[in-house]
């Protein structure tokens, strides 16, 4: 299991820095800038060292020498200064550079995911990885940037510095070194997997939350409040848990480093007062108490620096983990891509035909078997069933959202397989019982699917549909801005606005999957007879659970258990008196034909 982790981790970092590649300049004048900043702070204790030695004893000061000094201290924090802030500069850049190719990269892979991902994975979870995920990644990516380098470099340049003043406190220095590689190396381990599960856990909590909100209506109709509170404190509780270990182990980072860098501090102390003291009595006075105060310097910049790249690295064992998870979404299979040489399908005849289809969401639960179906040029067929006998996902075979396991599909002779999903799907128009629309102008929303429409079609569509009446009534008409969804609209007005989209196009082939399911029954009638007006010379699929919405349909294909049963007219059902009968009589048992 450790092992997996950490593979998992190597190719995670593989991952962030091929897009890192992608701005080597930024990066390589970060680097450059970090080494000067390093450079510069690391002369400073040279300078005060020797400003110190200038101050020999009560009245044997030289100013001189030191206000040059100063002057030269005075220069170099400037320039520090400006290094660090156009470092930070550049930090920045590749940071949001990055996150907004990882962000564009993973919507880009939702929009080619097959439909079967987005079904088995709840939207906030997946919303959670594209939002929450990428800004913890991005906080921590930032942090490694700006105190990755700056403290390798420091940790370098200083055993460099202190080298030319002492070898021996130096080798004290390095050998008390490993200690802190350990608990680092020892944080990093442990930390990976646990802030691994609490985004994971983060991401069901979101996903909870949204379903949430965006079905509160349905939870205090059916009172579960409290279930759902007990729920969400669930949830809750092992966030709470899983974060709270990744924050304790990652806590340890800052006394343990501390502990090690007063060790390094006090070796350098000690070892650094005898050779003061041994110097002096020699009357050498190669090492001085200038040259003690440059070391001890030294050995508090030495130390620093592993106590931020431990809470960088702690920082970044959470960054990655996020990222594992986009980068998870991001490598998913996307949809099937239409064949090199697929055709495009400019204006369907109607005519669709079904040849011993077998489907299946899952291959141990058999839906749709040895399926076979002719429809007609502008024929009406209408599909009755049962919960859960296929009539839904007939129309997803038909728009291939999904492709069938086996057999084949065929609109005006030719195979969907090979012609372009989009001309196939130009082909179809579309109602289902579920609406949606997005934030924009009633207008935008009736045009979807042809942007270009003038406003005197636009106007035509929605009086077709009947929704005239109802956008004349808004605020601003058609102007009237709506958010996701469609915000204050009824589910009737939100049904009608998507039957208005279908009025526009006009396409040559119908798909209503309970297309008036939210409209009362005045307007469904005069819907009804628009829509008997647009099916004329249009092959219609009609999904209906209401039979009275179909009986004028020119064949009804009674489905059960993904294989159609009975097929006919409705006259000729009703004589048979088999499975459709015996629904139509349970739904007018006090109408009788």
């Amino acid at each position: 299991m450790k092992r997996k982790g950490n593979g998992q981790q190597r190719k995670t970092i593989a991952k962030v820095l091929r897009y890192i590649k992608r701005y080597w300049g930024y990066l390589g004048c970060s680097i450059l800038l970090a080494a000067f900043t390093v450079a510069m702070t690391l002369y400073l204790p040279l300078l005060i060292g020797d400003a110190l030695d200038l101050i020999i004893e009560k009245g044997l000061v030289d100013f001189d020498g030191i206000l040059t000094i100063l002057k030269k201290m005075g220069v170099i924090i400037l320039l520090t200064a400006a290094a660090q802030w156009i470092m930070n500069a550049c930090n920045n850049k590749i940071t949001y550079n990055i996150i907004r190719d990882i962000r564009k990269e993973a919507f880009d892979k939702i929009e080619r995911l097959p439909l079967k991902y987005i079904d088995a994975h709840s939207y906030g979870e997946i919303v959670s990885r594209v939002i929450a995920d990428v800004d913890q990644f991005a906080d921590g990516l930032l942090m490694g940037f700006t105190q990755f380098f700056t403290g390798v470099l420091t940790i370098l340049g200083t055993l460099g510095f202190m080298l030319a003043i002492s070898v021996k406190i130096t080798a004290a220095v390095v050998i008390i070194t490993p200690v802190s590689l350990f608990v680092a190396s020892f944080i990093a381990k442990k930390t990976f997997s646990m802030f691994k599960l609490q985004s994971e856990t983060r991401g069901e909590q979101t996903a909870f939350i949204e379903e949430i909100v965006g079905n509160q209506k349905v939870v205090q109709a059916f009172s579960k409040e409290d279930d759902m509170l007990d729920r969400f404190d669930e949830i809750n509780e092992r966030l709470k848990k899983c974060s709270l270990r990744a924050i304790f182990f990652s806590s340890l980072t800052n006394p343990a480093t501390r502990f090690v860098n007063s060790l390094v501090y006090a070796a350098v102390g000690i070892v650094g007062a005898f050779l003061v003291i041994s110097s002096a009595e020699s009357g050498q006075f190669g090492f001085t108490v200038g040259s003690l105060s440059a070391l001890l310097s030294y050995a508090n910049q030495y130390t620093k620096p592993f106590n931020e790249i431990s809470g960088v690295v702690t920082e970044l064992q959470n960054a990655l983990a996020c990222a594992a998870r986009v980068f998870e979404l991001m490598e998913e299979k996307a949809e099937e891509p239409d064949a090199f040489d697929a055709c495009e399908l400019k204006e369907a005849d109607g005519r669709v035909s079904l040849s011993h289809v077998y489907f299946s969401y899952v291959p141990e639960q058999k839906l749709i078997e040895d399926f076979n179906l002719a429809v007609q040029p502008g024929a009406r067929v209408a599909i009755v069933g049962p919960t859960g006998c296929g009539k839904t996902t007939l129309i997803n075979l038909l728009m291939r959202f999904y492709d069938v396991n086996s057999g084949e599909i065929l609109v005006s002779g030719t195979s969907v397989r090979k012609m372009t999903r989009k001309s196939l799907r130009n082909n179809y128009g579309m109602v289902l019982q579920e609406t949606w629309l997005r934030s924009g102008t009633i207008r935008e929303n009736i045009a979807m699917g042809k942007p270009e429409a003038t406003e005197e079609e636009v106007v035509a569509a929605a009086k077709a549909s009947h929704a005239h009446s109802f956008i004349r009534r808004l605020p601003d008409g058609y102007d009237t801005v709506i958010t996701e969804d469609g915000g204050n609209l009824s589910q009737g007005q939100k049904q009608l606005l998507c039957i208005a989209r279908v009025m526009l196009l006009l396409p040559p082939m119908l798909i209503l999957d309970e297309a008036t399911s939210s409209i009362d029954t005045r307007t469904e009638l005069k819907i009804q007879e628009a829509f008997g007006r647009m099916m004329q010379g249009r092959t219609s699929f009609i999904v209906a659970h209401r039979l009275s919405t179909i009986q004028e349909a020119d064949v009804i294909l009674v489905m059960k258990d993904g294989s159609i049963i009975e097929q006919g007219k409705h006259e000729d059902l009703l004589a048979k008196n088999g499975f459709y009968a015996k629904l139509y009589q349970s739904q007018f048992a006090n109408h009788p034909a």
